[in-house]
């Protein structure tokens, strides 16, 4: 039981200094790429992921879905808007973008998508992603999951429904705002 709770604050440890450190690195990151939007368009959610994938290479579909769930958050926060239009939902599995997990429906591990422009992501959406590669990008794929599952946005949304039970409620751009911000 003891090494339960010492491992939930360190991952409570991380969450607190994990704000600080994505914010002064996304500041850094504005910093260095000053400069104009280079798409028109607003970016999708195969935009950020087929970047995330460039960038990190090759990793399980759960990460991916993880990797950009918090791209999205943050980008709420430090940018005031969504990097993406699609819905987020709070699948038994953790945070899911049911667009993106049809693209990759059956794989476990992923290198590239079919779909997607990176070249549609704005100087500042890149700088979000990059901030949040910079932070959660090397943990695994579980321990995305578990922190999650931790949160309120999954959590609440979640509410009243049983362990592996389906789920396809949004997590609400509104909510993340809510918990995030809070952080």
């Amino acid at each position: 039981m003891s090494r339960g709770i010492i491992k939930l604050e360190h991952m409570f440890s991380f969450i607190k200094h994990g704000v600080i450190i994505l914010t002064i690195y996304r500041l850094m990151l504005k910093f260095i790429h000053r400069g104009s939007n280079r798409g028109v368009k607003m970016a999708n959610v195969f935009d950020v992921a087929k970047y995330i994938l460039q960038k990190q290479g090759a990793m399980t579909t759960m990460k991916l879905q993880k990797l950009v769930y918090y791209c999205q958050a943050w980008s709420i926060i430090w940018d005031q808007k969504p990097i993406f239009d699609e819905e987020i939902q709070a699948w038994a599995s953790g945070p899911v973008v049911p667009e993106l997990y049809k693209c990759h429906k059956g794989e476990f591990q992923i290198s590239t998508l079919d779909k997607g422009d990176v070249s549609k992501l704005k100087a500042v959406e890149i700088e979000t992603i990059d901030a949040v590669l910079g932070v959660y990008g090397d943990k695994p794929a579980q321990w995305l999951s578990d922190l999650s599952h931790m949160e309120n946005p999954w959590k609440n949304a979640r509410r009243g429904r049983k362990p592996g039970e389906n789920c396809t409620k949004e997590i609400t751009h509104a909510v993340l705002e809510e918990y995030y911000s809070s952080l």
